[in-house]
């Protein structure tokens, strides 16, 4: 049950501006990590807000532009595929995270991160497991992230129509295996991902 319990608490220490952060795209074998970081007025909870894993397609869509219009701030921002190849997925995460925070147009100064790892933040950061299930301010940056990451497929799967992405968002299902196979990766492929190519 989504409410601001957890950004209540933190403004009863002191804390002003809270933001919620989460991410989209850590298991995928191709693109880049997204990462979303969001400020929500007050008690402002939009309509049909939840977790993006729980929503259709069409509700994240629509609920990303009501954030947008709505939010105090966000940013959303991105760790490349060479990034993740060169420093392992947490800690691309966790740098497209920082990425976001940065960029945010109104500074935050605690965050809520998705998830059970918060560190090496430029501002104080709590983990929440299960976060955007628990706080608005994280749902709404889990459909920041998700939206975006998935608009992005759309793009990779024009450039790289050979693999399916827009189907399978870069998943490994059997169909991006087995055309990872016959094609061979690609530029957009993360290479400690596709390790089972090297297997005979």
């Amino acid at each position: 049950m989504l409410d601001f319990s957890l950004e209540q608490e933190l403004h009863e220490k002191g804390f002003t501006s809270v933001c919620g952060v989460d991410e989209a795209g850590r298991g995928p074998l191709c693109g880049p990590v997204v990462a979303a970081a969001c400020i929500l007025p007050d008690g402002y909870v939009p309509e049909g807000l939840n977790d993006s894993k729980k929503l259709t397609e069409k509700k994240r869509e629509k609920l990303f532009d009501i954030i947008r219009e709505n939010a105090v701030a966000y940013c959303i921002a991105e760790a490349s595929v060479e990034e993740i190849d060169r420093m392992n997925i947490l800690e691309a995460d966790l740098l497209a995270m920082r990425r976001a925070i940065d960029g945010l147009s109104v500074p935050a100064d605690h965050a809520l991160i998705d998830g059970n790892i918060a560190r090496d933040f430029q501002i104080p950061a709590t983990a929440v497991i299960h976060g955007d299930a628990i706080s608005p301010s994280i749902a709404a940056a889990s459909i920041l992230a998700k939206v975006t990451r998935d608009r992005l497929c759309l793009e990779l799967d024009q450039a790289y129509p050979q693999y399916g992405i827009a189907k399978h968002k870069g998943y490994g299902t059997k169909a991006h295996m087995d055309a990872l196979r016959l094609h061979g990766p690609s530029p957009i492929h993360r290479k400690q991902f596709i390790r089972f190519l090297e297997k005979k």
